[in-house]
């Protein structure tokens, strides 16, 4: 079977992007055609798919399916790639519009030139901060703020919070002594967030800036990961780093987003993304 594709990239998280509008896929095909384009030595290589599909809901839908084939419920960047794809290939044409995802329905809009989108803002929604909605177990806090974290001989302090997918964020000194490698894959499937978590290691630098690794659930280390980006900022509030509406700047791996989190609770991300190719791939059903 022929699938015809697009990667795009948000900041470096490029995902290989099927437009459901155009060809159709079925259901159960769907992890392992995931894990099959994933593959950077025998795929295309990415971190994982994202299907843009018909919405009864909203203008359009986005589904995302990790690298080990697992399904995700929200992606940030991949939201900006789908705005950008939607809109220049006529699957809307409006700069205001709402995309369907498995957590919630966002509203995104476009800043574009001659038909060419060069950044997008998306309503993230507001963030989940109950320690039953992120989900995570354990006593009956309203709240998982700065909460002293055992993993192995490590003594952390975790803040959770779920942007529609789950994210545990630690504040460190120095960024570029983040133990991503070390701890990510314990603290990805640790048993205390029972559907996994994305991990993501900050440092404050000024008041309106943060430095910010991450380890995606499914997928390992990424360039970066809007959702975490707009988790790292309500976590960098809730411990008093940086303030509440205001713009933060978030250095991660691949580039720059701009958060705030508003008075009225919504989380806004704004940012770019970019095509990279658009082909044919050759998928083996019967493999």
């Amino acid at each position: 079977m022929e699938i015809p594709f697009t990667k795009m990239h948000g900041l470096g998280n490029n995902y290989i992007y099927i437009d459901l509008f155009k060809f159709n896929l079925e259901e159960e095909m769907l992890p392992d055609i995931a894990i099959e384009v994933s593959n950077v030595n025998t795929g295309i290589g990415s971190d994982g798919l994202i299907l843009i599909h018909p919405s009864n809901k909203a203008d359009l839908g986005m589904r995302i399916f990790n690298k080990d084939g697992s399904e995700g419920q929200s992606c940030g960047n991949g939201l900006r790639c789908t705005a950008k794809y939607a809109y220049e290939n006529g699957i809307i044409d409006k700069e205001i519009f709402r995309i369907e995802t498995k957590a919630n329905i966002v509203e995104a809009s476009v800043v574009q030139e001659q038909g060419v989108v060069n950044e997008i803002k998306v309503d993230m929604g507001k963030p989940a901060l109950r320690r039953a909605d992120v989900p995570m177990m354990g006593g009956d806090d309203a709240q998982v703020v700065d909460e002293p974290f055992q993993v192995g001989d490590e003594l952390l302090q975790v803040t959770a919070v779920s942007m529609g997918n789950p994210h545990a964020v630690f504040f460190v000194d120095d960024i570029t002594k983040a133990p991503l490698y070390e701890l990510g894959p314990a603290i990805e499937k640790d048993r205390r967030f029972p559907h996994g978590v994305n991990v993501e290691f900050i440092e404050k630098v000024t008041e309106n800036e943060l430095n910010f690794r991450v380890w995606e659930r499914g997928s390992g280390i990424t360039q970066a990961c809007g959702t975490g980006a707009c988790a790292a900022v309500v976590a960098s509030v809730l411990n008093n780093y940086v303030k509440r509406n205001e713009e933060v700047v978030v250095h991660l791996q691949g580039g720059d987003l701009i958060i705030k989190w508003d008075e009225n609770g919504h989380v806004w991300m704004t940012g770019g993304a970019e095509v990279i190719a658009s082909g044919m791939y050759k998928f083996n059903s019967n493999s």
